[in-house]
Order: C-alpha cells, then sequence, then structure tokens
C-alpha cells in the first residue's frame, strides 16, 4: 500500500509540474522528493524489520560457542526485564528430555543439525532474550522462524580468543567439526553464516568482560530503533527550515542518492562519527582489509539504510579480485620513519577506486525504484575512469536506470587518463565528454546544474530524471575512503611499529581536500593521528589557505602540471573542514562561500586558523622537486613513486619534525599512470610517444612496485576513440547532459 501511494503522490506532483510552467513551479520538486524519500523510508521500515512489534519482539543472541552468549542473555534479560531463554538448556534439553552432549553422539553431527533446527522451528516465544546455540545459524529455516519475532545479534567475538576459552571449557569438538578438521577453521566456516542473518553487530574486544559486552549490546540496540539520530545536515543550512520551520530529516539513503545539498552544502552527519574503544582497533587489526571496511562502515550507516549483511555483500564485491594486491591497500616502509600507502591496486590504477567500486553499489541500493538517475562527475583525470569501472560493474538492471557523464578538462589529464576514460567504453549508459577550460570550470558547471530549478525541473518532467554526482562531494564517495587511512594504521599496528596509541601523521596529496578530510574523520574515530599534512603543487591554493587563513582566487590561474589530479583552485571538501573545524558553524560556512562566490575571496578569523592549525599543515612543492623526488627516492631505494605521490614525499620531508613519529605518506595514483613525467625523472632517455610503450619501457624487471597489469592490460585492449570536445559554455554542457539522458533511457539517436 505504501509502496503504491509513494508512485502517485511522485506522479501526482510531477503532473502538477507538466500542467503548470516548469520555471515557475520547478521550486517544488526539492519537496516532491522529499515526500517521497520519506516514504520510501516509512516502506523500508515496513517490510525489513522484524514483523514483531518492538514491545514484543525477542533480542536473540548469536555466536561461536563460548562467545558469551548465554551469559550476557541473563545479564542482558535482567537489565531489560525481559524473561531469558536458551536454546541448550530451555528447548533442546526439554524437547529431546537428554542432555544436548549425548544427542550429538547418539546421532551424529549432520543429523543433529536437522533435529536442532526443527524443534527450533517448532518453538516460540515473544518479549525474550534468546541465546542460540553456535550451531542453530547453519539451518535456514530455524533462522528465519527466529528473525520474524525478533533482532539477532551477532557477538562478534575474535578466533583466538574463542578458541582459548574453549580450551578452558575442554571443548575440543564441536557440532559440524569432521575429525582431523582444525577448530580454526571450522569456526572460520560458520562464520559465513553469522554473517548472513544478522541484524547487528557487537564487536567485541579481546578481554571485554560480560559486563561490558552488555553494555555493548544495549547501546547496539539503542541505535537500531534511534535510526532518527543519525541523520545529516548541510555544511551551509540550520536544522531549522524555511520560515524556521523544523526541516525534513536527511538520512543516509537520501544523502547517497542526492549527492549535492539543495542549498549548495555538501552534507555531513548532524552527530558527528561514531568512535571505536582501543579493543575494538586492536581486534581490527588482525583482520582483512574487507572485514575492515564492513566493521567499519557498519557503524557509520545505519542497518535500516543498509543492513549489515548488506553491506558485507558489497564490500566483498567492492575489494575482491579486482584489487591487484590481496591486501588491498598495503602499507610499505620507504625509509626512516617514513611509510608509503599504496592506494593504486585498484582496477583503474587510482586511489579513487577504494571508493568507486563500493560507491555505486550503495547508490544502486538506495535509489527508488521509479526514476532514472544520471550521475555527472567533474574530474580532474582519476575520479572519469574509476566511476566508469565503478558503475559499469553494477548489475544489468540498475545499469538500466543509472546513466554516467563524465566531463574532464580536454588539456589537465594525462594521456593515459584520457585512453582510460574515453578508450575503455563501459556501455551505452556511460560517457565522457572533454571541456576546454580547466577542471574548476567543469566543476562549477555541475554544481551550477544541481542548483539551476530550470534545469532540474526540466530534466524530471520531461524525462523522469534526477540528477547525481559521484564526486566527493557525494558522501557515498568520501565515506569509504576513512576505512584506508584507519587500515594503515591497523597495518602499523599489526607489524609492531606502533602500540595503539601511538601517534602517526599522514601526508597527503590533495587538491580537493577529500581525501585530507576523510583522514580527518579518521581520527575522529579514534585512529590516533596526530597531524594531517596536506600537500600542494604549484596550483598551492590550499596550503596558502592553511597557512594564512586566506583563501584568495583573485588573479590566480591554474597551472597545468605533472601532478594534474591535484590541479585544482577551488577546493569542494574545504567546506567540509570548515565546518568541521568550526564546531558545525553553518551560518559562518554559509557566508564564507557566499564571499567566495561574489568576491573570489575570503578570510577566516585568527581564533579559527588557530584551531585550523592544530588539525592540519601544509606545504607545496614545485615542477623541478617533484621529478628531483622521484629520481631521488628511485636512487636510494628502488621504488618509483608517481608524481603525486612524490609530491606528498616533498612537502613531508621538509615538514615532517625530529620526533620518530610515523609518516604514513598517501600514494594516490599508480606511477604507470604518468609515464613521461616518471621517466623523464628517472632519466631514461627520450621519451617513446605511445602510452603503451611508455608503459612498457617503465616495465624494466626489478622495478617496484611492478607494473599495474589492469592498466597495462587496459591500454593494450582499448583502442582511441573520438570523442566529444566542448566550448566552455553552461549552456553546452546543458545540452550533452540532455543529449546523454536521451540516449541512455530513451534510446534516441
Amino acid at each position: 500500500m505504501i509502496a503504491v501511494q509513494r508512485i502517485r503522490i511522485f506522479h501526482g506532483l510531477l503532473n502538477v509540474a507538466k500542467q503548470q510552467n516548469v520555471g515557475k513551479c520547478c521550486h517544488l520538486l526539492p519537496s516532491v522528493t522529499t515526500s517521497y524519500r520519506c516514504l520510501y523510508k516509512t516502506a523500508w521500515l515496513a517490510t525489513c524489520r522484524p514483523t514483531a512489534q518492538p514491545s514484543e519482539r525477542n533480542i536473540i543472541l548469536m555466536g561461536q560457542p563460548g562467545a558469551g552468549k548465554t551469559s550476557v542473555g541473563r545479564q542482558l534479560a535482567a537489565r531489560l526485564g525481559m524473561p531469558a531463554i536458551d536454546i541448550d538448556d530451555d528447548v533442546l534439553e526439554k524437547s529431546w528430555l537428554m542432555p544436548v552432549a549425548k544427542k550429538l553422539s547418539h546421532v551424529g553431527g549432520e543429523r543433529f543439525l536437522e533435529e536442532e533446527g526443527q524443534a527450533v522451528c517448532n518453538f516460540s516465544a515473544s518479549r525474550s532474550v534468546i541465546s542460540l546455540t553456535g550451531s542453530n545459524p547453519l539451518h535456514s529455516a530455524a533462522m528465519q522462524h527466529l528473525k520474524q519475532s525478533g533482532l539477532v545479534v551477532y557477538l562478534d567475538v575474535d578466533t583466538d580468543d574463542i578458541i582459548q576459552r574453549l580450551a578452558r571449557m575442554k571443548v575440543n569438538r564441536i557440532v559440524g567439526q569432521e575429525a582431523g578438521t582444525p577448530m580454526p577453521d571450522i569456526l572460520m566456516y560458520r562464520a559465513q553464516f553469522y554473517e548472513k542473518w544478522l541484524d547487528i553487530r557487537v564487536l567485541c574486544g579481546a578481554g571485554d568482560t560480560i559486563e561490558e559486552v552488555t553494555e555493548k549490546v544495549l547501546r547496539a540496540l539503542n541505535r537500531y530503533d534511534d535510526s532518527e539520530s543519525e541523520t545529516f545536515v548541510s555544511t551551509r543550512s540550520s536544522v531549522a527550515g524555511v520560515g524556521g520551520s523544523e526541516a525534513e530529516p536527511k538520512f543516509f539513503s537520501d544523502v547517497v542518492v542526492e549527492g549535492l545539498a539543495p542549498d549548495g552544502g555538501l552534507y555531513v552527519p548532524k552527530g558527528g562519527f561514531p568512535k571505536l574503544g582501543p579493543q575494538e582497533w586492536k581486534r581490527l587489526a588482525k583482520m582483512s582489509y574487507p572485514e575492515r571496511a564492513c566493521a567499519i562502515l557498519e557503524q557509520c550507516i545505519h542497518p535500516t539504510d543498509v543492513s549489515p549483511p548488506e553491506l558485507g555483500q558489497m564490500v566483498r564485491r567492492a575489494y575482491g579480485s579486482n584489487f591487484s594486491s590481496e591486501a588491498v591497500a598495503p602499507v610499505r616502509h620507504l625509509v626512516g620513519s617514513q611509510y608509503v600507502l599504496e592506494l593504486f591496486h585498484g582496477p583503474t590504477a587510482s586511489f579513487k577506486d577504494l571508493a568507486l567500486q563500493l560507491m555505486p553499489q550503495l547508490f544502486a541500493h538506495c535509489l527508488p525504484q521509479m526514476c532514472n538517475y544520471l550521475i555527472l562527475v567533474a574530474t580532474s583525470g582519476d575520479t572519469g575512469s574509476a566511476v566508469l569501472s565503478g558503475f559499469g560493474g553494477l548489475d544489468v538492471g540498475a545499469r538500466h536506470r543509472v546513466g554516467v557523464l563524465v566531463f574532464f578538462p580536454e588539456r589537465g589529464v594525462s594521456e593515459i587518463q584520457k585512453l582510460q576514460m574515453t578508450g575503455i567504453r563501459e556501455g551505452g549508459n556511460a560517457r565522457a565528454v572533454s571541456v576546454l577550460a580547466d577542471f574548476d570550470f567543469c566543476q562549477r558547471a555541475i554544481k551550477r546544474m544541481f542548483g539551476d530549478a530550470g534545469v532540474t525541473g526540466h530534466l524530471a518532467v520531461e524525462y523522469a530524471t534526477v540528477l547525481s554526482t559521484a564526486n566527493s562531494i557525494n558522501w557515498a564517495r568520501l565515506l569509504p575512503q576513512v576505512v584506508y587511512h584507519a587500515s594503515a594504521y591497523l597495518d602499523l599496528l599489526r607489524n609492531g611499529v606502533v602500540a595503539f596509541g601511538d601517534p602517526v601523521d599522514v601526508c597527503i596529496p590533495t587538491g580537493n581536500f577529500g581525501n585530507a578530510m576523510s583522514a580527518l574523520y579518521a581520527k575522529q574515530m579514534g585512529v590516533p593521528i596526530r597531524r594531517v599534512i596536506c600537500a600542494s603543487n604549484l596550483n598551492c591554493v590550499v596550503a596558502d589557505f592553511i597557512s594564512t587563513g586566506r583563501y584568495d582566487l583573485r588573479g590566480r590561474e591554474l597551472m597545468l602540471s605533472h601532478s594534474p589530479a591535484i590541479d585544482i583552485l577551488k577546493s569542494s571538501n574545504l567546506e567540509r573542514f570548515l565546518h568541521h573545524v568550526s564546531g558545525g558553524d553553518s551560518g559562518l560556512v554559509r557566508d564564507l562561500y557566499a564571499r567566495l562566490e561574489k568576491h573570489q575571496h575570503f578570510e577566516v578569523s585568527a581564533e579559527l586558523l588557530h584551531k585550523i592549525n592544530d588539525e592540519v599543515s601544509a606545504g607545496w612543492c614545485s615542477e623541478e622537486e617533484c621529478l628531483a623526488t622521484i629520481r631521488d627516492v628511485h636512487s636510494q631505494t628502488g621504488y618509483v613513486m608517481d608524481t603525486h605521490t612524490a609530491v606528498a614525499k616533498t612537502v613531508a620531508d621538509r615538514l615532517q619534525d625530529q620526533s620518530s613519529t610515523p609518516v604514513v605518506i598517501c600514494s594516490t595514483a599508480h606511477y604507470g599512470k604518468f609515464a613521461p613525467a616518471v621517466l623523464t625523472a628517472l632519466q631514461r632517455g627520450s621519451v617513446p610517444t605511445e602510452p603503451l610503450d611508455q608503459l612498457q619501457e617503465l616495465s624494466s624487471p626489478g622495478v617496484e612496485p611492478q607494473m599495474h597489469g589492469a592498466l597495462l592490460r587496459g591500454l593494450r585492449e582499448s583502442r582511441s576513440q573520438p570523442h566529444r570536445v566542448c566550448q566552455p559554455d553552461f549552456q553546452v554542457l546543458t545540452e550533452e547532459v540532455e543529449a546523454m539522458i536521451q540516449d541512455s533511457f530513451l534510446n534516441v539517436h
């Protein structure tokens, strides 16, 4: 019924828009989509939550043998004033009239699982805390029966802790464990079933007491029931809406689909980031990158927006065999106390893959069903190919409803980056168009389209198409980047470089500030990052601002460099930083950006500049210094870095103090993407003109890191394709958007 209502409301309002002058009524569209999303949220809650009302539902504790389900269940039941039911003692033994161990010895493992499952299917309860056996989740029908009556809470305990507890309990074999199968193997096998059925994960650290785990469960239950508390606000708007009325709440699913806030600001979590404790971080140090990503992102995405099992499936698809390194984002020692975080092992050889292999899946999951969506992207190089790869990997159904249009500066990207975008086609719903302007113009034009009610209204009415973005202004694009900053620290912890709590510095080549902002968010979650160092090339507007508090674009022209991904003057995510460092002062942010728009500059107070310098420091390097760093590092270590990493290394050398604090340098792209500059830096003689020859020139035996296989294969298989080249005119770009919609969704040729 709700689904029917939301369709009727949406189409009814669009019909109103059609009957009236679009220019006069398109201001209604934000409220149209907001009303629609509220209904969408209500429909989700009605269909995906347990059928039992909260006052009658069960709390179902699930986990490995020895996870503490029974002990936690008793304490939890006492705290909630609910009966405690233990499946072993209160269901199985009463049903079988014999101890569970005796039953297992009589019938064997396979038959035991079936009879255990049938006994659970015949059991019912309400408003109880139910402690499962470790093997219950292996029986699908039993778990489906249980989930109808309550929430499944997974007590996620480290395998080593489980094995120690079972040893103390003198348990050397569990249900389903064949003779000769090591205990860790059967525990790992079981974990996939726990991941399938959970509604809530409670991450248990080593040494957590029963009381501490019980408190974690209570907090997790409160969070689940209070989705209204995990909303988002624009960096430019107050909580109150128009005329002082309460603004409609924005949830994760809303901001993923919208991308940019209606007032031109960027969405940020209203309540900030959740914080993990030291024991939880230590627990994550033992995990793989996908496991870390699941645990961290579950804390940042409410389960009523994306359930943990769905999120887990997305994460595993995002960070699998498509990455050339099993570690996904490995940390490598460089020299002294400097370490390189290699973020270039994804399918398009840049750090953008870490977000854009996951973000399209989140986007498709959150999409309402009756609209088409066109993803607009401005890129200074790497984002374009990463977007095409990420959205090209969606299932067929999603690709039919989602188009991708990339705008890039014709003379502002490397030749290899251009080939990646224009020579490798992901299908008819994806296109890259170059503009005879710089990146800032492309980005400014896209933001203007989002804010132009005439454009958005026309596209919604004529084509039932909504615009969104995959740039780092979209929250779902920025959020996954938090994971790799946390993962870098966890790798240093696991390798004994630091003990938990020891600080590290992070040095990031940045122009749009998204990568730097994600490091600050990781710090907010509890990662002991001391300083974030922002490294610029000769387009050093961000470095100048951090040093002086003045953001000044007057008379400043964008200069093309060897590190084009940071050839940016108007830094979008700096807005999120100002909101963060000012304590959420949206009025200040709004005023600063109004000044920037009108006068091309702004200046912050001395007090705010002091707070900025407490969080970040910055520097820049020349083109000559960049190439010299590539040459020197290779000479000293045999390691080849790309131009952006070299910018960060140069600035890190300049700003690193004399302490032994480790510095993590973010290597944001593989050196092969900028082969001419790297070959020049390495003094390899004349540089071949063909990109494929350039890569082969760099593919010498013994070179570290090795040539990126997917990059090399892509260029071998690609064919140079003619691509659209546009004049730097807003109307021209708008016409490209409409043509793309027609080609993608209407089959108009």
